[in-house]
């Protein structure tokens, strides 16, 4: 009689996939990646992840279904890339549908491109429209998944604290950002999670998002808040152009949050 599937007298699992899925951060997009295949890279989370987890997962490889500018929305309605199911929800559930047994995991960052202003008026909007598809997404992730593979989402971080170091109407903003913009939506975010049963990496504490007491030495600064430190040193917000300001991540940004998943995935 064969060995059944599990983890190996190595100590390994042998489930070889680890499924990336979401919008641009979860393809590892940066400025400094190529143009012509939409500025990802792979040095984002997902990658970093996957390397971390490959302690304990024998063989793993992500497989990120994931595009830059999705919502949750377009995640539904395809509209923004033409997957060959049709939209990132169809094609995720035909690959968990496919290899039922040999998935890792699944994470997920989805919803900040839902909201269609970076302003507080776009904010009832964003959160009615994450409420309205969010839940259903999940719920066919699980259905195609089954009930023992994991699947995570993320809190989101704030680019606009990079605004502080712009004096009091930077400070201010930066302030309003994370109150009344960054914190009622994560708390939206984690609600629709753990409706479904569902764990979240904390990405906002890992950036320190609302720690504005806590402070660090920013170089070309001086004393700004930890919140602030981190914006300016694991993203590309409050880099100069040609490569900034830009929201997303860098390599040390994205280790963070591959270190957020971890955390839930690999305790």
């Amino acid at each position: 009689m064969g060995n059944p599937r599990g983890p190996s007298d190595t100590g390994q699992d042998e489930r070889p996939y680890y499924l990336s899925l979401g919008d641009s951060l979860s393809t590892g997009v940066q400025p400094i990646g190529p143009a012509d295949f939409q500025f990802r890279t792979d040095e984002g989370y997902a990658d970093q992840l996957c390397a971390i987890a490959r302690d304990r997962f024998c063989r793993l490889r992500v497989v990120k279904l994931g595009y830059p500018g999705e919502s949750t929305t377009t995640m539904l309605d395809g509209s923004l890339f033409a997957y060959p199911q049709g939209n990132q929800l169809a094609e995720a559930t035909a690959f968990l549908r496919n290899h039922r047994g040999e998935v890792a995991f699944v994470t997920l960052d989805i919803g900040f491109n839902d909201f269609p202003t970076r302003d507080l008026a776009g904010i009832p909007l964003g959160l009615e429209a994450v409420a309205r598809n969010l839940p259903g997404i999940l719920d066919a992730l699980r259905e195609a998944a089954g009930p023992e593979t994991p699947i995570v989402g993320m809190t989101i971080y704030d680019p606009f604290l990079a605004d502080w170091v712009n004096g009091p109407d930077g400070q201010d903003l930066a302030r309003m950002s994370v109150y009344e913009g960054v914190l009622p939506i994560n708390a939206g975010l984690t609600a629709i999670y753990a409706a479904a049963g569902l764990d979240v990496a904390d990405v906002e504490g890992a950036f320190a998002t609302s720690d504005f007491e806590t402070m660090a030495m920013l170089e070309g600064f001086g004393s700004v808040p930890l919140n602030v430190a981190r914006i300016h040193e694991w993203t590309w917000a409050g880099s100069p152009p040609p490569l900034g300001p830009d929201p997303h991540a860098n390599v040390r940004g994205y280790r963070a949050i591959a270190e957020a998943f971890a955390k839930v995935l690999l305790p």
